[in-house]
């Protein structure tokens, strides 16, 4: 089977932070497990380089959008590397390519009459002299009250107009914008409206999409689609294809989306394969993202794939909750927030991916805590998993010079393995990657117990046999964990590879015990609690510094 695994694009703007990781890690999880299995995966982002945010925070630098963009790609891309993120193609959506694609996209629909001209009133600032994009108009939300930018509201979801807008203002100047007519491109959306209700019925009725996804996007159809806009005047962008209308960008709603296609073609040029391969009804597609992106995956992309016959529309939308610091909501524009540049210089990737995984926003809100995270890392990584690692292979390194060769392993461990891969990998392909990371660190704390009830520093005084039986046993589970967890915790099960030859992982048992030791390490290092009151006095200063 083909597996297309879209990571949702962050913008260019700004750093990235752990709401940015929490919500894009199980793309990783994915791509890593489906890889073992054998599976063909193509693993696909980018950065958001068109946005209107990207000319805001260039105005307010006195910079170009691209220095803006160049900036902000660049630490993306390391920062992601660093993580472990396993992408096939990460690329950005100011390349030629990008451009092209979604110009001939937007021909498509065009010319399948979709798309249709049509007079509007804009927002327009007279002190700026300018049309207002989207998101340059702020103002309150006319369905909850609350502040709101002028393309949706983040607190209930509402897609807007920005004359819509109460107390309407201009980001840049402050000046209350007025209205003035202009032409645009339009979307016909409520044509497709039918054949979205049956195929989200199709993905609720298959479980194949998060409650969150399911909900919204019903109350969406509910409420009925209203055709959209897709041209914009906008500084930068992919300019409309059509004669006259060059100084027009496509709205970077349908065209951020449009970003997986023009990622899977150069993924497909510059490894001379067909990006077909991955877009056809045969292939299983997971989507992953923040719940402030579910309309665009959910309705905006399935009906530009609809409207352009390619024959892939989303299986599975991962649409995560919000991520909180300290109970608190991150705000970037505050600075409440861990910068994720910050966090790789002073702790384990491993530890990272470990916390926002288990503590994962799938269901509901989670919290990231200081306290939580530097206890969670020595209990659990350290104390549970690094633990049984290391007295297990100390132990063969002192008492058998190294070496296990012979050995019978513990027929009911077998029984417990092969069941936790058929059951961690059916959490996984069905994304409740947390409860599978949960099975696997129960797991751990089973062969802890299992080590302590045999006690292999007295078996091998008084039981040699058994003693040699106990530690196969332990290296058969430490080398199947490593194999687990390497979808989960990819820097540590390197370690486990390294350490005891293991050839390659995949997604099955592996049964061969043997090892040779030379020189055992910790797996992790302990993170004195110190640090604790440290980062929290660190992230209130920079808030109030901000």
């Amino acid at each position: 089977m083909n597996i297309l695994i879209c990571g949702a694009w962050p913008y260019a703007n700004g750093s990235l932070h752990l709401g940015h990781i929490a919500s894009l890690l199980s793309g990783d999880i994915l791509a890593r497990y489906y890889r073992a299995k054998g599976e063909k995966v193509l693993y696909v982002s980018g950065s958001d380089c068109n946005g209107t945010p990207i000319s805001i925070r260039a105005k307010q630098e006195g910079v170009t959008p691209k220095e803006i963009a160049d900036k902000y790609h660049e630490e993306f891309s390391n920062c992601f590397r660093e993580l472990g993120f396993s992408y096939d193609c990460y690329t950005r959506t100011d390349t030629v390519l990008h451009h092209e694609i979604v110009q001939d996209l937007f021909l498509q629909l065009l010319n399948n009459g979709y798309i249709y001209k049509k007079e509007i009133e804009q927002a327009f600032c007279h002190t700026c002299d300018q049309f207002l994009p989207d998101r340059f108009v702020e103002g309150i939300c006319p369905n909850c009250g609350k502040e709101a930018r002028g393309d949706q509201c983040d607190h209930c979801s509402k897609i807007l107009d920005p004359l819509d807008l109460l107390e309407n203002r201009c980001k840049l100047c402050g000046d209350s914008p007025s209205s003035k007519k202009t032409e645009h491109f339009y979307f016909s959306l409520s044509t497709f409206q039918a054949k979205l209700e049956d195929y989200v019925d199709f993905a609720k009725r298959h479980d194949l999409w998060r409650a969150n996804a399911i909900q919204l996007t019903e109350r969406y159809l509910k409420e009925g689609l209203h055709d959209r806009p897709v041209s914009r005047d906008l500084p930068i962008g992919v300019p409309v294809p059509v004669k006259g209308y060059s100084e027009k960008k496509i709205y970077v709603w349908i065209e951020a989306v449009a970003g997986y296609f023009s990622a899977s073609k150069k993924w497909a040029n510059d490894n001379n394969h067909s990006e077909s391969d991955f877009w056809n009804e045969g292939t299983k597609s997971y989507y992953i993202h923040g719940k402030d992106n579910i309309p665009f995956h959910s309705i905006i992309w399935p009906a530009i794939l609809m409207g352009t016959g390619i024959n892939n529309l989303p299986n599975h939308i991962v649409s995560n909750e919000y991520l909180t610091i300290e109970r608190k909501k991150l705000s970037t524009s505050k600075n409440w927030a861990v910068w994720v540049k910050d966090m790789l210089k002073k702790f384990e990737t491993d530890s990272i991916r470990y916390f926002l995984t288990i503590n994962a926003p799938e269901n509901k809100d989670s919290d990231f805590s200081w306290r939580e995270f530097v206890y969670s890392h020595n209990s659990e990584l350290l104390g549970a998993y690094g633990n049984f690692v290391n007295r297990t292979l100390k132990f063969i390194e002192k008492s058998y010079a190294g070496k296990l060769s012979k050995g019978n392993i513990d027929e009911q461990i077998k029984v417990e393995i092969e069941q936790l891969y058929s059951k961690v990998g059916r959490h996984i392909e069905e994304t409740y990657f947390k409860l599978a990371l949960e099975l696997i660190f129960e797991f751990v704390r089973r062969a802890n117990k299992y080590f302590d009830e045999e006690k292999p520093w007295i078996q091998i005084k008084e039981t040699p046999t058994e003693c040699e039986n106990t530690l196969t046993t332990c290296v058969y589970i430490i080398k199947n964990l490593a194999q687990l967890l390497q979808p989960f915790l990819p820097f540590s099960s390197e370690k486990i590879k390294e350490i005891l030859a293991i050839p390659s992982f995949n997604w099955s048992v592996i049964e061969n015990t043997a090892i040779s030791l030379n020189d055992v390490k910790p797996l992790f290092e302990r993170i004195e609690v110190e640090n604790i009151q440290f980062e929290i006095e660190k992230l209130y200063k920079q808030s109030k510094n901000s």
